[in-house]
């Protein structure tokens, strides 16, 4: 589904030209603003784009036919085709993917640097994630969020807030992978726990948090055990997972009309107390349940904000 509030809209990608329009804006903003080193393909190209774009969905935030925002989202069927989740280079997500039901890493996300004043464009992006989980039934979303950088004591108290209020339950909780570290990256630097509990102040925590990871945080994410270390992307990494029945109590009333409106997306334990199967959302959900999640998450913008069923044109796969 497409969803516009005036010249702004927001949908999955549709051709090769607007996946190759997500791409230079990544290269834009991951390799010439944070100083991820590319490939000389990717200079040549200016794009930047991986393995693992080449069954990826795009989301996408449109201004004037021009590509403003956007997130890469993986389900468990392409991360089959390519063999395992981009994530997984970084994060063991093992307990995850035993989970049985549809489950989605989303990354990649950036926003033009001219709209990242312009909350609409956010908000589009958070509005087009919820209604695709809504459509495909997802109960477990995950990923990894970053700050720039390769020095996670710049972020010490961000973290350390994160190891000792919201880490994953243990029986979904990924580690970090810190062999995968780039040659000479000293492992240690993986810890999360990089200041004691009692040094730990939660308003410079939140000061040191990016608004993505803020964001999260309302919705009720939590976060795998380690940092990485992306030398080659000029980032260190924290892995965050969303289980949409968790997703904040006041956040679902506002969305469906109730507090435990995506209860049926759950986790249970079978009788020897392995990971159950997820309970799937019934129907895919009615136009005016994604209806009231929508208007929620545009706010004043709602009542400006047209619908429409999206006819998929994909002219082929390509990185």
């Amino acid at each position: 589904m497409a969803i516009k509030v005036r010249d702004y809209e927001v949908r999955l990608t549709r051709n090769k030209d607007e996946r190759r329009q997500v791409r230079q804006l990544r290269y834009a903003v991951f390799v010439e603003e944070e100083g991820a080193t590319p490939t000389d393909e990717q200079r040549n190209l200016r794009e930047e784009y991986d393995s693992y774009d080449r069954y990826a969905e795009y989301l996408a935030v449109f201004h004037n036919g021009r590509i403003v925002g956007t997130y890469r989202i993986i389900d468990r069927n392409a991360a089959e085709k390519m063999g395992g989740f981009y994530t997984e280079n970084e994060f063991n997500i093992s307990k995850i993917k035993n989970v049985g039901g549809n489950i989605a890493e989303m990354s990649r996300a950036c926003v033009d640097r001219e709209y990242r004043e312009n909350a609409l464009v956010m908000r589009l992006l958070w509005a087009g994630l919820g209604e695709y989980i809504v459509r495909r039934k997802i109960a477990i979303l995950f990923g990894v969020a970053s700050w720039v950088g390769t020095k996670p004591v710049n972020s010490a108290q961000a973290i350390s807030y994160l190891y000792y209020n919201h880490l994953s339950p243990l029986g979904l909780r990924a580690t970090v992978l810190s062999e995968n570290f780039a040659p000479g990256v000293n492992p240690k630097l993986s810890r999360m726990n990089i200041l004691p509990r009692e040094f730990v102040d939660e308003e410079d925590a939140r000061r040191q948090m990016t608004p993505l990871i803020k964001g999260y945080l309302r919705l009720g994410a939590t976060f795998g055990r380690g940092v990485f270390i992306d030398q080659p992307f000029n980032s260190y990494d924290v892995f965050v997972m969303v289980q949409t029945k968790k997703i904040d109590a006041a956040y679902q009333k506002h969305f469906l009309g109730r507090e435990n409106a995506l209860e049926h997306l759950d986790i249970r334990d079978g009788a020897l107390k392995t990971m159950g199967k997820i309970m799937l959302l019934p129907v895919t959900g009615s136009f005016k349940m994604v209806r009231a999640f929508l208007d929620f998450l545009l706010r004043e913008d709602a009542a400006d904000a047209e619908y429409i069923e999206d006819e998929r044109t994909d002219d082929g796969d390509e990185k």
